[in-house]
């Protein structure tokens, strides 16, 4: 009788997980509708609508998610039912020559300690478990969302106007911490937070992003103001050591650039890491009075203070630097400095840089770039703008033209922040081809630069023009074109390319539509469960950048279809399974991804299926078979 109730026990239990599971993974477990003893307490009736958003910078060779309430992580922890973030990275960076994508960060953020009156408070922008809550969030307008802006680009934030562009790939957002007013054990300090993020697409920079802070006190003087920045590192291949990647990691500090760094240590379950991470804290602009730095770091997140007292004493004004972490565990480090005096309306402006390298000397040698960067107001070359890039499909065959057009023509760019005095630095174009994304990795299918006395010399074709041929009907292919720039010798400063990322297009060679129903067939067909057509390159099924492939990824192919038409598809008891329609005047074929109308995975089995021609009324029926 009590192994029975057990197994009812049991049995209950698992239907009840399922059931939340569910309810998350479709988005009825809404975090701002949980209410009760649960980690988002109080986020069910907030004071104010809030906004939530989140990017990828993605130009350089860093893939780093960005949120507006002020995390740089969106994948791990208690963000994840925030964002319904679909990818597995915060931090992505790809080792050279290796093809192991290794993660960096589990979870970064602010805090921001001060006196005010005669209470001691601090807002932070990562998880306080403290009172396990969030306290910096945007408002529910609009434009309170993450903008995305280029470099030399102009645009009107309503709390920005006429906002410059002054990296690759600018992201800007604002939050405050006093959004939502009903957060337990929270006082706020009632500061707007303004926060941009720069990426760059080249070397010497395309392995760095710099984020800027602009902390206004909007209700009371701040007296004794401190400013930590937090980073819990998850340094490993993550897709071998999931979480686990964090357990073996170790913190130091560098104080002459201010700078954490994070590093794995050989083995363990994520291997070892060839890359290293490290946030260099630059002081605020404009201020002539004395500063002190604090650098403790913690091998457990458990460990660290969350009261604002404790973590204002022990964190922020005990001016000391604990010596490098040497036993491996998780690692979180806090860098801050102060203190401040700000009254309501002063502006606290500086800068945090995150440096993904392999190796101590590149994070050094990125550091020493970063400070002469600062130091020229980010005024430095720019590559040429994207050239216009377009394609068209045949069978086994795709045609790139990427010919100038008025206005948007990159041989014509001009560039004041050089220091040569050449004019128009353009030199020449690089045609890239992928087999496996849509970010890479990328081969160098063509490279045409002008007739001068550097580079090839190969010119530029008078057609803007290239074929690619030989390749697979029905399976996808990703290119892109960039310009790039002479180097400037007196900088100095080397050639700049325009983003391979930024320009890329995906493209499927197929022959044209038939002209009428008839010849329409499935491939594969059979559809074989057993093999990993994930694994084919080019791959026949694939999963998004930094995801693992999902049932929804599984793909059939109906080929030979009529310009105008609609495809249903049966099971051989006649239940109607799915209908897609189909509109396309270039590509004759129409994917399936073996799910059903209401979203379930068809079993394995002989499908029939019907295609009506919408031009001509007349109907095709066939028929496939699934083996899973």
């Amino acid at each position: 009788m009590n192994k029975l109730l057990l197994l009812c026990f049991r049995r209950l239990f698992l239907i009840c997980f399922c059931l939340l599971a569910v309810l998350s993974i479709s988005g009825l477990a809404d975090p701002d509708k949980i209410a009760g003893n649960t980690p988002f307490a109080g986020f069910n009736k907030p004071a104010q609508g809030i906004t939530l958003d989140w990017k990828i910078h993605d130009v350089g060779k860093i893939r780093q998610v960005v949120t507006n309430i002020g995390g740089i992580n969106a994948y791990t922890g208690h963000y994840a039912p925030l964002f319904n973030y679909p990818y597995l990275f915060n931090s992505e960076y790809v080792p050279t020559g290796s093809t192991v994508k290794e993660e960096h960060i589990f979870e970064s953020g602010l805090r921001i300690g001060a006196l005010v009156g005669g209470d001691t408070l601090m807002s932070i922008t990562n998880w306080n478990n403290q009172h396990q809550f969030y306290e910096f969030w945007p408002t529910a307008a609009e434009y309170d969302s993450i903008w995305e802006v280029l470099q030399g680009d102009t645009v009107d934030i309503p709390y920005w106007p006429g906002y410059v562009g002054i990296s690759d790939q600018d992201f800007i957002c604002r939050y405050s911490d006093y959004n939502l007013t009903n957060i337990s054990l929270h006082t706020p300090l009632y500061v707007d937070v303004i926060q941009t993020s720069h990426a760059w697409a080249n070397f010497p920079l395309d392995k760095v992003i710099v984020y800027q802070y602009y902390i206004v006190p909007t209700r009371f003087d701040l007296n004794q103001a401190y400013i930590s920045y937090m980073l819990q590192g998850n340094v490993g291949d993550f897709q071998s050591g999931g979480f686990a990647t964090d357990d073996d990691d170790v913190a130091g500090y560098i104080p002459a650039h201010n700078m954490g760094i994070i590093e794995d240590l050989p083995g363990g379950t994520d291997g070892t890491a060839l890359s290293q991470i490290a946030m260099k804290v630059f002081p605020p602009d404009g201020y002539s009075g004395t500063l002190y730095w604090t650098f403790n770091w913690y091998d457990h997140h458990h460990n660290t203070p969350m009261r604002d007292q404790l973590a204002y004493d022990q964190q922020m004004v005990k001016h000391t630097i604990m010596q490098n972490q040497v036993v491996g565990g998780q690692s979180i480090f806090c860098i801050s400095f102060g203190p401040f005096n700000l009254a309501v309306g002063d502006t606290l402006h500086f800068r945090v840089a995150e440096i993904i390298e392999e190796g101590i000397d590149e994070i050094m040698n990125a550091a020493e770039t970063l400070d002469r960067l600062v130091a020229q107001g980010f005024k430095l070359p720019k590559a040429p703008p994207q050239p216009p890039l377009r394609a068209e499909i045949r069978s086994h065959e795709i045609s790139l033209d990427w010919r100038p057009q008025p206005g948007a023509n990159p041989e014509d760019y001009t560039d004041p922040n050089r220091s040569d005095g050449i004019e128009k630095p353009f030199e020449g174009y690089r045609v890239y081809k992928s087999t496996q994304g849509i970010t890479g990795p990328w081969t160098l299918l063509a490279e045409y630069d002008l007739i001068n006395d550097i580079g090839f010399n190969t010119g530029i074709p008078p057609d803007y023009h290239i074929n690619d041929t030989g390749l697979l009907d029905y399976v996808d292919y990703f290119y892109s074109i960039t310009a790039y720039s002479r180097a400037d010798t007196v900088l100095p400063w080397p050639s700049l390319e325009s983003s391979i990322n930024n320009n890329a297009i995906q493209v499927t060679p197929g022959p044209d539509p038939r002209p009428k129903v008839g010849e329409v067939s499935v491939v594969p067909n059979p559809y074989r469960g057993d093999i990993n057509y994930n694994a084919f390159d080019p791959s026949w099924e694939k999963n998004p950048p930094g995801r693992q492939w999902m049932e929804q990824d599984r793909r059939i192919l109906f080929i030979n279809l009529p310009e105008e038409c609609e495809i249903k598809i049966y099971t051989l008891a006649g239940d109607l399974v799915d209908t897609i329609a189909h509109s396309n005047p270039v590509a004759g074929f129409e994917g399936w991804n073996l799910t059903s109308s209401i979203g379930q995975a068809v079993s394995s089995g002989i499908y029939l299926f019907t295609v009506k021609d919408h031009r001509n009324g007349e109907v095709q029926v066939g028929k496939f078979v699934i083996l899973k």
